[in-house]
């Protein structure tokens, strides 16, 4: 049995996507809110000693961390090119691209800005700090708008850049900046919202939020 370390609507959700698109059973613990909370940072350090998440405990207690690493992991272990190009065909140069860019590029700006009194003490710098940080993700998001092909990322071939997609794009500067300054992004996010073998993975992260919206 997997289990999945995470918190609704956080990073989790791109690999709790994952799990039950794949069918594969798993147990989710929820680890409380990681900013808020002393406590929850304390309880997953044993796990991961950044206190992030999704952390992933694998059935021979490995413990596999950074949603890229498990979304690799993962195609391995179901033996599955539904969400990751194989080697040898087209696509893959640019999966792994984008799959980089992503973790490595835009996450970070939720690490850091989401509650940025963590890394900068003072609250009128730390606010700067936000403004500067929100400003740089709306350059990072048109970077991956212009790589964008239809109907999904990689164009006919579905693959985990569009489950990321379907979940970042719920976070700052959410779905109504998409539509307008990113459309290409929006329509892959709300087609990944209609897809069936995710409905209960959204409903369960999202329930605020208007499916497709």
């Amino acid at each position: 049995m997997l289990t999945l370390h995470g918190c609704p609507g956080w990073g989790s959700a791109i690999v709790e996507a994952q799990l039950a698109a794949y069918g594969l059973p798993f147990r989710f613990v929820e680890v409380g809110d990681l900013l808020a909370s002393a406590d929850a940072r304390d309880a997953l350090a044993p796990l991961n000693p950044l206190a992030q998440i999704p952390v992933l405990e694998l059935a021979d207690g490995e413990v596999l961390t950074e949603s890229a690493a498990i979304t690799l992991h993962l195609a391995d272990m179901t033996a599955s090119d539904r969400f990751v190009p194989p080697p040898g065909v087209p696509e893959r140069a640019r999966f792994l691209r984008w799959l980089v860019y992503l973790v490595a590029n835009v996450y970070p700006i939720f690490t850091y800005g989401d509650e940025p009194t963590r890394y900068v003490e003072d609250e009128r710098a730390a606010k700067a700090f936000r403004t500067r940080l929100d400003a740089r993700i709306d350059v990072l998001w048109s970077v991956v708008e212009s790589a964008a092909g239809a109907p999904w990322f990689l164009g006919e071939r579905p693959s985990a850049l569009d489950v990321y997609l379907a979940v970042m794009t719920r976070w700052r500067p959410r779905r109504a900046w998409f539509a307008k300054h990113a459309p290409r992004l929006h329509a892959i996010a709300r087609r990944m919202d209609d897809e069936p073998a995710f409905a209960a993975v959204w409903a369960r992260n999202f329930p605020e939020a208007v499916q497709g919206g």
